[in-house]
């Protein structure tokens, strides 16, 4: 028995060596609006000591990656590696991270927090002064076979043995930023009626976790069919195609004319967000959680006395602690979220996929990294 082990530990120190040798990786490079490539470029390195270099297992795409595509969000440089969620394995660590190491299984966190600055000590970690959404925007990201994590003491966490990896991957970006952004900062509240404009991935995550709130009644509006039967059964109570129906007047109907209380806008373009200033009702909240690349009419001469709040805000990710142990606890099941799988070097079919979501009938895609997994 200690021969094998001795032998199994010396073939994990050899295959840890081996990695830590290697000098290129493959990953899907930005190189402007529309274009994009898979290709080799330097595996990251340990930059500062709490750094951490993860080897990914399974990664997805973002709605914000298909607003980079598009140069919606023109920090974005050419030659960046795009994504942001994802989970792997550690497979080294800088000399000051002292809550992982390598071997650990961890969850990517799509905000970066030093845990220090003064935003950090706020919660508000969105706006980290050295961190907050940066992976694939700022620095490269996790569409790649290996990433670089800085302030990894506060910006991972530790996946329980035999925990569900692809529900896990949800946990990234989609389902805190669906309950931060959309549930809690709109308010939601027992016996509510809500909508939720937009029953995509973001749009689908605020209509699971709104229900920890009991609303009486949550409408998702959506110009696809097959989107909206998705929602009803995740526990939309009203579906509204926005394409060939009347929704104001529909929802006006539905509320006697009062409006709703919270609208969640989760697309992220014009029509969208003036479609949640139409259909809110008095004392609402409009809390938006789409990402904007062009400007919004904001119609005050209708609002100014609705006693209305609007929000804007970026993930902050203090969630994730109960949204991880509420998944761990089935009570909660993003994996239903997934409708199609590739291989990490199929991610160009991946994302025409993505982008035609409607015709492929797609929500989120997982891609794994098939690259030395066991």
């Amino acid at each position: 028995m200690e021969t094998l082990m001795q032998q199994k530990t010396e073939k994990e120190t050899l295959d840890e060596s081996a990695n830590l040798n290697i000098k290129t990786m493959k990953a899907l490079v930005y190189h402007g609006p529309g274009k994009k490539a898979w290709e080799e470029k330097p595996k990251p390195q340990i930059k500062v000591a709490t750094d951490v270099i993860v080897k990914i297992l399974k990664t997805t795409i973002c709605g914000t990656d298909l607003h980079i595509m598009k140069g919606d969000v023109p920090e974005v440089e050419d030659g960046r590696i795009i994504g942001h969620e994802g989970v792997g394995i550690i497979e080294e660590t800088g000399s000051a991270v002292s809550n992982f190491k390598p071997g650990d299984h961890v969850l990517i966190s799509c905000i970066t927090s030093c845990g220090k600055c003064s935003y950090c000590k706020k919660g508000m970690y969105s706006h980290c002064e050295d961190g907050g959404w940066i992976l694939g925007h700022l620095i490269d990201g996790t569409q790649a076979e290996y990433v670089r994590i800085p302030h990894a003491d506060n910006s991972l966490y530790p996946i329980p043995a035999g925990a569900d990896e692809e529900a896990l991957v949800m946990l990234s970006d989609i389902l805190p930023t669906g309950f931060e952004c959309g549930v809690l900062n709109g308010q939601v509240k027992p016996g509510d009626t809500i909508a939720i404009v937009g029953s995509g991935p973001i749009g689908l995550a605020a209509l699971l976790t709104a229900q920890f709130f009991s609303p009486a009644e949550i409408i998702m509006i959506d110009p696809d069919d097959n989107r909206l039967n998705v929602a009803k059964g995740f526990g939309a109570t009203h579906l509204m195609n926005n394409s060939t129906e009347d929704v104001v007047k529909k929802i006006m109907d539905l509320t006697s004319g009062r409006g709703v209380d919270t609208a969640i806008e989760a697309v992220g373009i014009p029509a969208t967000f003036e479609l949640c200033e139409a259909i809110i009702g008095p004392g609402g909240h409009i809390a938006n959680v789409g990402v904007h690349g062009k400007s919004v009419n904001l119609h005050l001469e209708t609002l100014w006395s609705k006693n209305i709040t609007i929000t804007t805000r970026l993930v902050d990710t203090t969630s994730t602690p109960m949204l991880l142990k509420t998944v761990n606890a089935n009570k909660l099941q993003p994996s239903k979220l997934i409708t199609h799988h590739f291989r990490l070097d199929q991610v160009i079919e991946a994302y025409d996929t993505f982008e035609h979501a409607a015709k492929e009938k797609a929500l989120k895609v997982i891609m794994t990294n098939t690259n030395d997994v066991e």
